[in-house]
């Protein structure tokens, strides 16, 4: 074998990265077992926020040492082969658009005494009532106003055309009601883009109806901060001037004496200072008492100055509060100049073990508040390394940007110009020369992480309205322990089955083909680890097709191996013709796949990025641990050559399904009638009857169930599916004894009556699953009781623009894999017969679901199915496009066979394989079906009717619709065979 030593190199190399990555892992999983039971009460009562207390105590502390290489908490949790919100939970957060703002800005910012006490009357009614914002702000401006219209505030020049004088209250409250809403929907928009480019997999991101609110679910989110700073900055980039010390040192000055005259006369009263004013009095304010009023401004205002002196001020981060407070006093703000305003740096440098921020002054316009230049004009930002290789962030400005930047520049050389970002200073760099491009770069005291998180904000876009944390909670999988755990173990049992197959068959080849796949599966879940994406369950979908793909180019190899071995050859020739005639196949439908998932990802978002993400892995590790790791093995196997004691079928299935001649094409019409009358019925029902979709696309009902002991989500999932129509999702919500159920129940209907029959149903159903007593009242909550603390209706996870990317996605899929089987068969009709057999199958799937839910055995329509559909497609094309290769070779070998014969000769030459193949992917399927509990029900039910008609499809309607689709070829073999027969 050629180049034996770079595939042993490469296998070693990637080998030691999957175990350096994956001991991460291990270690995580160690530290938040630790967590856990730390957190574990003495009921068994897990505290949710006390595991995160403790794991943020030490997110910062060496936790793993690697060879002499001291890790942190921190930076395992970045290493790690992180879990989806299905596998692992995460982190919960329910945010405020704020919409005071939303109406300031209509009103132009007015000033109007009554405008502004009915704009905060409202801002705390709406603490404790469910009702619209708008509502309570013209209920609130009624009481005050005296009969004054609306139309004096909101007739302003920039509402010219909409609103005037003459229009009346209530056209003026749907305008302010749309433009609230609208500016919600927009924040829903950015928040989720910022989320998606978060690196999390599959978060969750849903509209809480009737009100500003957003609900945000992040996996294993370990870094609270970080996750707040990113949901909440607005993304107001500025540019601002610097007025640089020099400029208002003499009003510093003035407020220095003011502030020293104040100090002193304190100090004399100082006796009668209570104990915790004295705590409470910071370092900058005693040395400011102790001063006196010659002193120089740069020990007074800032003891630190001279660190910076001829640039700006800098404190102590403990400090600044004191600083704050001395700046918004009215006494203090008259002594300063009106055209400036102070903004602080974003991040702390630290000099001698002291944490220093900056405190710039910034030359601004009060009657216009407008920068010189801001972020509306950049048009992409990404992280990136500045000269000096550290983290920085490149912009890129539009026509308009490019020449006012140019304009500000040039006004400024020689002084700083400050890139402000929601009221902080991230850099102010000295203008060296003018900028005559739009291209620029904002560089700091960055981490690559907040790199990426600053340009993912300025990509995403500014917030129309300031949002607010009101809700936090750490919760657990949608898929509970129980869940997984009997996924886990359905799993194994179904792969332990496989190897025990695959070796029974084919001898010591089959303990070839398991070393692929172990390889195979470690590879995918080692280059997750490195790449820091997450496993979720439609991952595993994805690993799923790839234990297949992996097995099936094996089964390849192993088949060609036999059919030379047959015919006579050597086992050396046969070893090297097998391998030499299988890879054509195995390449060609790992291809396919592979830009099957390319396009995916591209395009795709939710479930259908992180299932193309592990299948691009998948079908990379697969391919190089079927074809060319078990090709050294067998090489080291047969080192004797032809006396070597290496088999690739054991006795009885020697010739096992080698010699078929069955006519499969004569029965083509009985198929196509039969696939028909299923698809047909199928889509009857569900058109009739409906499907029944989960919350992840309809939305539903949320409610916080409390008990006074820890509860199973699995056992309440399933048995809450069972007590009433609509779909139902139970996870852990801050401890294990408290529960978010979210239900589909009655989502169509938003009135009283409906919302209280959703609620009763509810809690019938979980005091008939549990036998507990209800009661209203938590804080009297009983060992047999539970109760309800929350609720809200929430809209879907998969919302309408994941729905659109995803049918894009699948049909610029569908449009790939139809030129690259054009470009590799060059005949479109069979391009166009795989693609037929793709719809095909997926609507069979569809079908089955509907009427499995006729039958009474109703799953589900959710995230993880459309994960389960993309796999069906995926092994779908991988198998038609096996039987096709064979069918070119057949063509290119022709001869005088006729052309109907060679695609039967075709399917009978795969049979073996195609047989094979299905059998080791349906045994770990339908174990997980059977064996795998209630919750993975639909998942596992999805694959196993895809695996079989997608090995269907290849030789019953692939195959026969290109026969078919080819009827001039045919037609004219026919006439040339009369021909013959006349000449005869």
């Amino acid at each position: 074998m050629r180049n034996k030593g770079v595939v042993v190199f490469l296998t070693v190399v990637i080998t030691a990265l999957c175990l350096y990555y994956l001991s991460f892992t291990l270690v995580s999983n160690r530290i938040e077992g630790q967590a856990t039971a730390y957190a574990t009460e003495a009921g068994g009562n897990v505290d949710f926020d006390k595991k995160q207390a403790y794991l943020d105590s030490i997110y910062r502390e060496p936790v793993y040492n690697f060879l002499g290489a001291k890790f942190t908490y921190k930076e395992i949790k970045e290493t790690e082969l992180g879990l989806g919100l299905d596998l692992q939970g995460g982190m919960h957060v329910t945010l405020e658009v704020s919409p005071v703002e939303i109406v300031k800005g209509l009103s132009g910012n007015s000033k109007d005494v009554t405008f502004n006490l009915s704009l905060n009357q409202a801002t705390e009614a709406a603490k404790t009532s469910n009702e619209k914002f708008v509502n309570l702000f013209y209920a609130a401006w009624q009481q005050n106003a005296s009969g004054r219209k609306l139309s004096e505030i909101f007739a302003t020049a920039a509402n010219r055309g909409r609103i005037s004088l003459e229009s009346s209250d209530s056209d003026i409250l749907k305008i302010i009601d749309t433009e609230v809403e609208n500016a919600i929907e927009r924040s829903f928009n950015i928040l989720r883009t910022r989320v998606d480019r978060f690196g999390t997999s599959q978060p969750n991101i849903q509209r809480i109806q009737g009100s500003g609110r957003i609900q945000i679910e992040l996996p294993g989110v370990s870094n609270a901060e970080r996750v707040r700073n990113l949901l909440q900055g607005v993304a107001k980039l500025q540019f601002w001037e610097v007025a640089e010390i020099n400029e208002f040192l003499a009003e510093l000055e003035e407020v220095n004496r003011l502030l020293v005259a104040e100090a002193q006369a304190a100090k004399g009263s100082s006796t009668a200072q209570t104990e915790e004013e004295a705590d409470e009095t910071t370092d900058l304010e005693r040395q400011l008492a102790q001063g006196s009023e010659g002193d120089d401004i740069s020990t007074q205002i800032s003891p630190l100055f001279s660190l910076t002196k001829g640039q700006g001020l800098v404190y102590e981060i403990r400090d600044t509060v004191t600083i704050n407070r001395i700046l918004a006093r009215d006494d203090v703000r008259t002594l300063l100049p009106r055209n400036v305003k102070f903004l602080w740096s974003v991040k702390p440098q630290v000099v001698d073990n002291m944490e220093l921020l900056e405190l710039f002054g910034i030359k601004y316009n009060r009657a216009s508040d407008q920068a010189p230049l801001e972020g509306d004009v950049i048009t992409d930002a990404r992280q990136t390394l500045d000269q000096t290789s550290r983290p920085a962030v490149s912009m890129q400005m539009n026509a308009d940007g490019a020449r006012r930047w140019r304009k500000l520049t040039s006004e400024n050389i020689g002084r700083r110009i400050a890139v402000v970002l929601d009221d902080y200073v991230y850099t102010a760099p000295v203008v060296q020369s003018e900028i005559p491009s739009g291209q620029s770069e904002i560089t700091g005291n960055f981490t690559i992480e907040e790199a990426k998180d600053l340009a993912n904000i300025l990509k995403s876009g500014s917030l129309p309205a300031p949002t607010k944390i009101v809700e936090e909670a750490i919760i657990g999988p949608t898929l509970g322990k129980e869940a997984q755990k009997q996924g886990v173990v359905s799993m194994i049992a179904g792969l332990v089955l496989v190897v025990l197959f695959m070796v029974a068959y084919y001898s010591k080849g089959g303990f070839v083909a398991i070393a692929a796949l172990v390889f195979n599966i470690f590879f995918i879940l080692g280059i997750l680890a490195q790449l820091g994406a997450a496993l979720t369950l439609p991952g595993i979908a994805g690993i799923v097709l790839t234990i297949g793909m992996s097995i099936d180019a094996n089964v390849l190899i192993f088949e060609r191996i036999k059919e030379e071995l047959r015919r006579g050859s050597g086992l050396m020739a046969a070893i090297n013709e097998g391998y030499n005639k299988a890879f054509s196949a195995i390449l060609d439908s790992n291809v396919t796949t592979f830009l099957t998932g390319a396009i995916l990802y591209a395009l795709g978002q939710g479930p259908v990025k992180g299932f193309a993400i592990v299948l691009m892995i998948g079908i990379a590790s697969s391919f190089f641990s079927a074809v060319f790791i078990t090709r050294v093995i067998v090489h080291w196997m047969s080192k004797k050559g032809d006396k070597s004691n290496i088999s690739f079928a054991s006795p009885f299935a020697k010739n096992t399904l080698g010699q078929l001649n069955i006519d499969f094409l004569g029965k083509r019409k009985v198929a196509y009638i039969i696939s028909t009358s299923i698809i047909v019925i199928g889509l009857a029902i569900a058109a009739i009857n409906g499907l029944k979709f989960g919350v992840d696309f309809t939305g539903g009902r949320s409610y916080i169930v409390q008990f006074a002991q820890p509860m199973s989500p699995t056992d309440l999932k399933v048995g809450l599916d069972g007590e009433f129509d609509g779909s139902v999702e139970v996870k852990t919500y801050g401890a294990s004894n408290v529960m978010k159920v979210t239900t589909s129940y009655l989502i169509n209907e938003d009135d009283d009556d409906s919302n209280a029959e959703v609620e009763r149903k509810v809690i019938e159903g979980i005091a008939s699953i549990t036998g507990l007593n209800y009661n209203n009242d938590a804080a009297n909550l009983g060992d047999a009781q539970f109760t309800i603390t929350g609720s809200s209706k929430v809209g879907a996870t998969v919302a309408d623009d994941i729905k659109k990317s995803s049918a894009e996605a699948m049909f610029f899929a569908l449009v790939a894999i139809f030129l690259y089987i054009l470009l590799r068969f060059r005949k479109w009709q069979f391009s166009l017969g795989s693609i037929i057999a793709l719809v095909h199958d997926v609507f069979f799937v569809i079908a089955a679901f509907a009427i499995a839910s006729a039958l009474g055995a109703t799953f589900e329509i959710d995230q993880v199915f459309i994960a389960a559909v993309l796999t069906v497609v995926g092994y779908s094309i991988n198998d038609t496009v096996i039987v096709f290769d064979r069918i070119r070779e057949n063509i290119e070998n022709r001869g005088t066979s006729k052309l109907v014969k060679m695609f039967n000769d075709a399917i009978n030459q795969t049979m073996a394989r195609t047989l094979i193949t299905s059998a080791t992917t349906l045994i770990v399927v339908l174990v997980l079906l059977i064996f795998g509990g209630e919750v993975l029900r639909g998942f596992s039910f999805a694959l196993f009717i895809g695996v079989l008609i997608g090995t269907y499809s290849s030789i019953y309607i692939a195959t026969p619709v290109v026969v078919d689709l080819m009827k001039r070829e045919l037609e004219a073999e026919a006439a040339q065979e009369a021909s013959g027969k006349k000449t005869a």
